[in-house]
């Protein structure tokens, strides 16, 4: 399958990998395929499902409409694609909190084959090998965090409200509570998701950003004559994680704007909502 991407000049580290297995593309971070035989993880397209129209194909949301079926049959795709047991699958149940939970062996299958028993969960972490941890996306932005020394991973979702709450440095300091992480250990890409030039956001958002990041915000708004804003998430979350501690050579951001991409990846704001969800995994071996 011949893809072409809108790819963004100037991200720093990016590098998101296009692979394909049996039909069903994906999107990779080489800088966590050099740990392969340690963790698994994707990023999915919205290619190379069985879902119709606005949420058509490759929808991975059980909240947007879909038949159940038609998504059941979109993560049987992807698990195997990326060589993952659909039947351990965890999902988070995402309301742009900072809420993590810890994922233990009790809590295999929820949300694909048993309710959630838990709600506002945005980060899932875990020590539990052949657990896929699995979130959500339409233009928010994804943290994957793998801990190669303990042995130990996160995946978290970051809108604008868990930028501001710092969701990366949150995610981390659950893994150093749980699971000893050192944040000069950790590996960290930062996924698909909307661009600087795509994400416009009103006085009031800006202000968010100006009393969480100080001096610092001026460097991830332009202001527009109409009193609007761009926003820089990726820029905002890799600052995030140097604060806290990861070095800048462990660090991978995204090339990759879902929104200058609606062909390929759903975008809430191309789609003015009318679109699927794609979804992160990351496993650990």
């Amino acid at each position: 399958m011949e893809i072409f991407w809108n790819r963004k000049k100037g991200a720093p580290g990016a590098g998101l990998r296009y692979r394909e297995k049996n039909e069903i593309p994906f999107l990779s971070f080489p800088l966590l395929e050099e740990y392969s035989s340690l963790v698994t993880h994707g990023f999915s397209t919205r290619l190379g499902g069985v879902s119709e129209g606005d949420l058509a194909t490759m929808n991975l949301g059980f909240s947007r409409g879909d038949e159940r079926t038609r998504v059941m049959e979109n993560y049987r795709r992807m698990a195997e694609a990326l060589e993952l047991p659909l039947e351990r699958m965890v999902l988070s149940m995402q309301t742009h909190t900072a809420n993590v939970r810890v994922v233990t062996e009790d809590d295999v299958g929820n949300g694909i084959f048993r309710p959630l028993p838990y709600k506002n969960v945005d980060g899932l972490i875990t020590n539990v090998r052949n657990i896929p941890l699995v979130t959500f996306y339409a233009d928010c932005v994804p943290l994957y965090v793998v801990d190669p020394v303990h042995k130990a991973i996160g995946l978290s979702h970051s809108g604008w409200r868990g930028t501001v709450k710092r969701m990366g440095a949150v995610t981390l300091s659950a893994m150093k509570e749980v699971y000893r992480t050192r944040p000069e250990d950790v590996l960290v890409g930062i996924g698909p998701s909307i661009c600087r030039d795509c994400y416009e956001v009103s006085l009031d958002v800006a202000e968010e950003f100006r009393l969480a990041f100080g001096a610092e915000a001026e460097r991830l708004l332009d202001e527009k004559a109409d009193g609007k804003f761009q926003l820089d998430l990726w820029e905002a979350n890799r600052q995030v994680f140097l604060e806290a501690g990861v070095k800048s050579e462990h660090l991978a951001v995204t090339d990759i704007c879902t929104c200058c991409n609606p062909e390929l990846l759903f975008s809430h704001r191309a789609s003015k909502g009318k679109r699927g969800n794609l979804a992160a995994f990351l496993c650990l071996k």
